[in-house]
């Protein structure tokens, strides 16, 4: 193939049985891969990818053949096996799941990788070359009779996510709710482990043993940024899955190098631009959020000094220097440039000459700001019964957050006081 357009026209039938792979192992390990994200056992993922390991050699051992129905059978019995010992060990020792997880993965590896070179240096059989593919993954080695398996558990495991996805749902959130509404708890985890081993054992071979965990978590890792919905997640998962899927396997094929790899590769890139870019929960845009918090601090804290001034002067309409602002309210002269510039901008404060007085916005918002202040001062120490002189930081914290919603609660609660603790005046809009 010379072009990625040409790989994906199928004309060749060995390349369609490669993407029709690679777009069943997307699709199935994605969906059960949110579920087990959401209920946070992704390292029992990587767990049994590794524990599977075994479970191929013997079925090799035993066979003599790389008959992918064996191998899987063999994988599924180690895996469910490890999984179980993981439980096993959570419930009847003082050992955490994450410390029982880390014993049965080096142990069942440990185990496989010493199977795997007895294999290869023991036995005679031609049957024994390209079983070390199952380390790294070789989604180019597919093969018609391996599809066939894939096809299989692939809608296994789509029918039974489809048929238990409301049970899912709920215990993927609250195994107690879950419980309580009459569903059978245990046999349902029991089924989303089933599922977890059949979704590695499909992906070994054309992701391996190594990274198959990345295969399984990544994509619903991604997915959960981009929206609170479970339909939705499940969406972005599979979508993310499959152009990672197909984008390695092609870069693999046109390479030469392990599919593996390269599909992990991707895979990362698209959760690390998830975790950057999603609109509500990405990193940039909590850091946009965060600059507008303080901007937001900044500017609120130059109203309230001024408004402060207003008061000591009993003239709201004076106009104040840099210094009489910074004297009220220390901070750095650079902060208090952008924020004058900022209030004054957006019309808050006008300037006259070099200092700066407030617009009838500003002096709204400022004695908003100072409102707020002291109905929280007033409601810590009449509701909460804190010492006067300890409630200044705390008010000058939640004064920024505070809603119009919750200030009005809080003038009905307060029955609109007129004097805080301090026996300064309470300012209202008339």
């Amino acid at each position: 193939m010379n072009s990625f357009f040409e790989f994906f026209s199928l004309a060749e039938p060995g390349i369609r049985t490669v993407v029709f792979g690679t777009t069943l192992l997307s699709v199935s390990t994605s969906l059960v891969g949110c579920f087990t994200l959401l209920r946070k056992r992704a390292l029992a993922g990587d767990a049994v990818a590794h524990a599977v390991l075994p479970g191929l050699c013997v079925a090799f051992i035993l066979q003599e053949t790389k008959n992918p129905f064996y191998l899987m059978i063999g994988a599924f019995i180690s895996g469910w096996l490890a999984l179980s010992l993981i439980d096993f060990i959570t419930q009847k020792t003082r050992i955490k799941e994450d410390t029982a997880i880390g014993l049965i993965l080096s142990g069942f590896f440990g185990v496989g990788t010493l199977l795997l070179s007895i294999v290869q240096n023991r036995m005679v059989t031609a049957e024994k070359s390209g079983l070390k593919e199952y380390l790294f993954g070789s989604a180019t080695s597919i093969n018609s009779t391996d599809i066939y398996s894939f096809g299989i558990v692939a809608i296994i495991l789509v029918i039974v996510v489809a048929l238990f996805y409301k049970e899912f749902q709920v215990l993927s959130f609250d195994q107690e709710y879950t419980e309580s509404i009459g569903f059978r708890a245990k046999r349902l985890q029991l089924i989303l482990t089933t599922l977890i081993v059949f979704a590695v054992v499909i992906g070994v071979r054309a992701v391996g043993v190594v990274l198959m965990a990345a295969m399984l978590i990544t994509p619903g890792a991604a997915g959960r940024y981009w929206t609170n919905s479970l339909p939705k997640m499940l969406a972005i998962a599979v979508l993310i899955g499959l152009v990672s899927g197909l984008s390695g396997t092609y870069i693999s094929y046109a390479s030469g190098h392990p599919t593996g790899p390269w599909i992990v590769m991707i895979l990362s890139v698209l959760a690390i631009i998830s975790f950057m870019v999603a609109p509500k929960k990405g990193i940039l845009q909590k850091l946009i959020k965060q600059r507008h918090f303080k901007r937001k601090i900044r500017e609120e804290n130059i109203l309230k000094a001024l408004y402060h001034l207003g008061e000591e002067k009993a003239d709201y309409t004076h106009a104040y220097s840099y210094g009489a602002i910074m004297g009220r309210r220390p901070m750095h002269k650079d902060e208090l440039s952008k924020g004058l510039k900022s209030l004054t901008r957006h019309g808050f404060l006008s300037k006259k000459g070099e200092k700066y007085t407030f617009t009838d916005a500003g002096f709204n918002q400022g004695m908003r700001i100072t409102r707020l202040h002291r109905l929280w001062e007033l409601y810590l120490t009449r509701n909460m019964k804190i010492a006067s002189d300890h409630v200044h930081d705390e008010a000058e914290t939640i004064e920024h957050i505070i809603t119009p919603e919750i200030e009005k609660e809080l003038e009905k609660e307060l029955d609109f006081p007129e004097m805080d603790p301090h026996q300064t005046k309470i300012p209202y809009r008339k």
